[in-house]
C-alpha cells in the first residue's frame, strides 16, 4: 500500500513546489529574531551615572573636561564607571553653592578629610549613547533595574502561555490557519509597542507578542518538514533555523543603522506585513489533513504540488482513501504527550532539554554581553559562531545519526562553560574562544532538538507535542535573567557552572532517545512505540488506500 511518502518519491520531494514554501517560510523564521532576541537592542544599558544639578554649570566655569568632571563628581569614578556607586549614587551635596574651588570641590563643599554622604539618585541619569533604548526611556537602572528582567520574561512567559494553545489550534484547525491568524496578531503586537506610552502597557503588549510569535514560528517549521519527503526533512528543517540565523545579522545590521527603539520596532515590524500573502502562497500540510481524514483536500494539494513540480501524477495514485477507520479524524490532547511509555519518555526528555537548551543559548548571549564593550560586534560575533552549527549537524547526522551529535553537543557546551568559568581573567582571548565554542555546542543542541522532537510524535499530535515540550523553553527563558543577573554578584563565573551541570545532564539524557535517522515521520503511535524494537524503517499505519482497476497493478 502506498503512503504520502511513496507519492512525493514519484511527484518530488523537494522539487520547485516544496523550494518555492520553504523559502516564503524561511523569511518567517528570520522575522523571529527581533521577538526572541530583541532584547539586546530594544533594552541596551549604556553607561550612565547620576545627574546631578549644577554640575554641567560648573565644569564649564571651571574649564574641567569631561574625566576631570567625573573624577570630581561622581563616586568610586575609576575611569570607566563600572561600580554601583559610579552609577546609582552620587554625593550629596549643593553643586549651585558659591564659591566651590576647581581644585578640590569636595573638599570646600564638607572639609578636607570629612567623608562625603551619598544618595540615590533623585534627578534622573545621565545615559552616554547617541540613541535611545527602553533603559533611557523609563530608567530602568539600579533599584529599577529588574524591570528589564520583567520585560524580557514576559515575552518568554508569553511563549510559555501560547505553546499549548497555539499548538492546539495547529493540530486542531490546521498549520495554515494558526500561521496567518498569528501572523497578523503578531503584527498588531509589533505596531503598538511603537506607540504605547507606559511601561506597564509595554509588558502587557510584549507578553501578548510572545503568545502568539513563536507558536508562528514552529508551526512554521511543522509545515516545512511535512510537505518535503524523508530525505530533506532534517536539511529543511536545519535551514529553516539557520534562517533565523541570517535574520540576527540583518536586525543587527537595522539596529546599528536606527539606535532609537521605536523606530528601530517599526522597522522590523513593518516588513511582516508581506507575510500576510501566505494566504495565497502556502498550501496547508497534506500530512494534517491526512491525519483529519481530509482526504480529498490532501490530493488537491498533491495534485498541485505535482503539476508545479512538473511531475506527472502516477494514475494509480489519483483516487486514495484511509484502510483503517481507526485512522480517521483525532483529536489530540496533551494526556495523548504521556499516555503510553515511549511517548512519555520522549516527552520528558525532550522538555528537559528543551529547557536547558534555552537557558543555555541565552544564558551565554547575556553572560558574555555583560562585558561588551561593542554590542553591535559582540551580537555579530554570535550570529556567524551559528552557521558553522549548522554545517556540522547536516555533516554529521548523514553520517553518524542524530543521537550522538545531539548528545556530543550538549556534552561539548557543558564542558566549554566549565572551561570558560576556570580559565584565569588575564587569559581573556582565551575566555572568549571557550565561550564561542560553547555557544557553537548549545546552537547545535538547540537546532537538533527542534527537528529530532517533530521525528518523535505521531502526525495527529506532532505540532502539539512540539509546543508542549518547548514550552519548557520560555520557562528557561523565564528565568535565566534572574540566573545570570543574581548568581554574577556572588560570583562571576558562577552562572556558567549551572550551565555547565545543566549541559552535561541533557547529554547524558538524550541517549535514551531512540534514533531516528532514515526512518519516516510516524503516523500512529504504535509507529512510536516500536521505534525501538525495529532496525529497519517501519512500513506506515496510515496507508493511502488504492481505488479501481489500477489497485491489482498496485
Amino acid at each position: 500500500m502506498p503512503t504520502l511518502d511513496d507519492i512525493l518519491e514519484h511527484i518530488g520531494e523537494f522539487d520547485r513546489f516544496q523550494k518555492q514554501t520553504f523559502f516564503v517560510l524561511c523569511l518567517l523564521s528570520a522575522s523571529f529574531t527581533p521577538v526572541y532576541v530583541g532584547v539586546v537592542f530594544f533594552g541596551f544599558i549604556p553607561e550612565h551615572r547620576c545627574f546631578s544639578p549644577g554640575v554641567a554649570e560648573l565644569s564649564q566655569r571651571c574649564g574641567w573636561s569631561l574625566e576631570e568632571q567625573l573624577n570630581h563628581t561622581v563616586p568610586q569614578w575609576d575611569g570607566h564607571g563600572g561600580s554601583f556607586d559610579s552609577r546609582c549614587r552620587r554625593y550629596e551635596v549643593d553643586w549651585n553653592t558659591t564659591g566651590i574651588s576647581c581644585t578640590d570641590p569636595l573638599g570646600s563643599l564638607v572639609g578636607t578629610g570629612s567623608s562625603v554622604p551619598l544618595a540615590p539618585c533623585r534627578d534622573g541619569w545621565v545615559y552616554n549613547t547617541p540613541g535611545s533604548s527602553l533603559v533611557t526611556e523609563f530608567d530602568l537602572v539600579c533599584e529599577d533595574s529588574w524591570k528589564l528582567d520583567l520585560f524580557q520574561s514576559a515575552v518568554n512567559a508569553g511563549f510559555f502561555m501560547g505553546s499549548m494553545s497555539i499548538g492546539y489550534i495547529a493540530d486542531r484547525f490546521g498549520r495554515k490557519f494558526c500561521l496567518l491568524t498569528t501572523i497578523l496578531a503578531n503584527i498588531t503586537c509589533g505596531i503598538l509597542l511603537v506607540f504605547v506610552p507606559s511601561y506597564l502597557w509595554i509588558v502587557i503588549i510584549r507578553f501578548l507578542q510572545g503568545l502568539v510569535s513563536k507558536g508562528c514560528w514552529t508551526a512554521g517549521y511543522i509545515l516545512v518538514t511535512e510537505v518535503v519527503g524523508p530525505e530533506y526533512r532534517r536539511t529543511v528543517g536545519i535551514l529553516y533555523q539557520a534562517a533565523f540565523s541570517v535574520g540576527l545579522l540583518i536586525f543587527d545590521a537595522i539596529a546599528y543603522a536606527v539606535p532609537h527603539w521605536r523606530w528601530l520596532q517599526l522597522t522590523v515590524t513593518l516588513p511582516t506585513c508581506f507575510l500576510l500573502l501566505y494566504y495565497w502562497c502556502l498550501p496547508e500540510s497534506p500530512r494534517w489533513l491526512i491525519s483529519q481524514g481530509k482526504n480529498d483536500k490532501a490530493m488537491k494539494i498533491v495534485s498541485d504540488m505535482a503539476k508545479k513540480n512538473r511531475k506527472k501524477m502516477p494514475s494509480h495514485f489519483k483516487d486514495i482513501q484511509f484502510e483503517d477507520e481507526e485512522c480517521g479524524k483525532q483529536n489530540p490532547s496533551v494526556m495523548d504527550l504521556f499516555r503510553t511509555p515511549q511517548i512519555r519518555k520522549n516527552t520528558l526528555i525532550l522538555m528537559y532539554t528543551w529547557f536547558t537548551s534555552s537557558v543555555l543559548y541565552q544564558g551565554l548571549i547575556m553572560h558574555i554581553g555583560m562585558a561588551a564593550e561593542n554590542m553591535y560586534l559582540d551580537f555579530l560575533y554570535s550570529a556567524l559562531v551559528e552557521f558553522p552549527a549548522a554545517f556540522i549537524i547536516i555533516v554529521s547526522i548523514e553520517r553518524v545519526g542524530r543521537r550522538y551529535p545531539w548528545a556530543l553537543s550538549n556534552l561539548v557546551a557543558g564542558a566549554a562553560c566549565l572551561a570558560t568559568a576556570l580559565i584565569p581573567e588575564d587569559l581573556h582571548w582565551l575566555k572568549v574562544v571557550a565561550s564561542c565554542i560553547g555557544r557553537l555546542g548549545v546552537t547545535m543542541a538547540f537546532e537538533m532538538v527542534c527537528f529530532v522532537n517533530t521525528e518523535l510524535y505521531p502526525t495527529y499530535i506532532r505540532n502539539l507535542g512540539v509546543m508542549v515540550c518547548s514550552s519548557l523553553c520560555d520557562i528557561g527563558g523565564v528565568i535565566v535573567p534572574f540566573i545570570v543577573f543574581r548568581l554574577v554578584e556572588i560570583w562571576h563565573d558562577l552562572p556558567l557552572i549551572v550551565f555547565t551541570v545543566l549541559g552535561l545532564i541533557a547529554g547524558a539524557l538524550v541517549l535514551l532517545l531512540p534514533e531516528t535517522k532514515g526512518r519516516v515521520l510516524p503516523e500512529t503511535v504504535e509507529d512510536v512505540e516500536n521505534f525501538h524494537r525495529q532496525s529497519a524503517p517501519k512500513a506506515k499505519q496510515i496507508y493511502l488506500h488504492v481505488q479501481g482497476s489500477e489497485a491489482a497493478r498496485g
